[in-house]
């Protein structure tokens, strides 16, 4: 770090102009004196242990650190990752408790005796009969209607205040487009 700092010195005293010729030529820039670069160099060395010279101490070993939350945020934990990390294994589920929102469209809704029934479709391009209160891999089927479903999505992400947010899947895509 000093010697950074005493090169910087230096190149900056070479770099600034001289507003006289005749003071040039009569004045000769001088390098920096080399007792500047001799505390980069000086660095303290660890004492030696008595019992044995020439060698450096041994390092104590560190209890084990526990991180107690407390109700608050882990410092540890990466906050631009919503959810999960790429690089971890999913809990994989079989059947429609495997699917998560996201990956959820609706191919139908029938009528039952007991009210409607919705035909869902996940990225496996297998199709599952939901009814309400059905769970998913992160949300729980709310109700269904003639248009499609409304999905109560728990919200994983550590920063947002709500923790449940409504998602409504419909039958048909919508007509904003035409």
């Amino acid at each position: 770090m000093m010697a950074r700092y005493a090169l910087a010195i230096l190149m900056l005293a070479l770099a600034t102009p001289v507003t006289s010729t005749a003071a040039a030529a009569t004045t000769a820039v001088k390098p920096a004196a080399p007792a500047a670069a001799a505390p980069a160099t000086a660095v303290p060395a660890p004492p030696a242990d008595p019992a044995k010279p020439g060698t450096a101490p041994a390092l104590k070993p560190v209890d084990n650190y526990t991180y107690s939350a407390d109700g608050r945020r882990d410092p540890f934990q990466n906050l631009l990752a919503r959810g999960q990390e790429k690089g971890q294994p999913k809990n994989v589920r079989a059947g429609l408790a495997g699917i998560s929102v996201d990956e959820v469209s609706v191919r139908g809704v029938m009528q039952s005796r007991g009210g409607y029934v919705a035909i869902v479709q996940g990225t496996d391009n297998k199709t599952y009969l939901a009814r309400p209160s059905d769970h998913l891999q992160d949300g729980t089927i709310r109700t269904i209607n003639a248009q499609g479903l409304v999905i109560l999505q728990e919200v994983t992400d550590p920063l947002s205040p709500v923790k449940q947010k409504e998602v409504r899947k419909g039958l048909r895509a919508s007509d904003e487009g035409k």
